[in-house]
């Protein structure tokens, strides 16, 4: 049914737990996952506060070695549960455009992702990366909450 599933993550417990779905999903069928963490290039304007650390962080690499630190982390619980897994982290001011390419790219028929569920103001000046996935989308996006 299901041969490659895109795993998006940003290492929270929500994301993580949906990277578990999407393993177990891809043992049950046989399919092989593909990892991706999106990072926020820095942009001489931070837009919010939670931006700030990580333009700050882009700067001196260690966002990427978190990149890394996540993406090994999917791969570990992948061959734990005997699933063929890679993985890559892409700069992209919005998560996703990078998140739908890589769909394309791997030839993806399932992504699998979490949602925090916000509503009203939160989400409006937040937005929602899972919503802008599904809505921008041909892939089938299984979201858990």
């Amino acid at each position: 049914m299901f041969t490659h599933i895109l795993l998006p993550t940003d290492g929270s417990e929500l994301s993580l737990r949906a990277v578990d779905i999407g393993i177990e999903l891809a043992a049950r069928y046989g399919a092989q996952v593909h990892a991706i963490h999106v990072l926020h290039p820095f942009q001489g304007v931070v837009q919010t506060m939670h931006a700030a650390p990580l333009a700050i962080e882009a700067e001196d690499g260690s966002a990427a070695t978190r990149a890394g630190q996540l993406l090994a982390e999917v791969q570990r619980r992948a061959e734990a549960a005997g699933v063929a897994c890679d993985g890559k982290y892409v700069s992209d001011p919005r998560p996703y455009v990078a998140i739908v390419s890589a769909a394309r790219q791997w030839h993806c028929d399932l992504i699998v992702m979490g949602s925090h569920g916000r509503s009203g103001l939160a989400r409006l000046l937040a937005g929602s990366e899972t919503q802008k996935v599904t809505t921008n989308c041909s892939v089938p996006v299984l979201v858990c909450h």
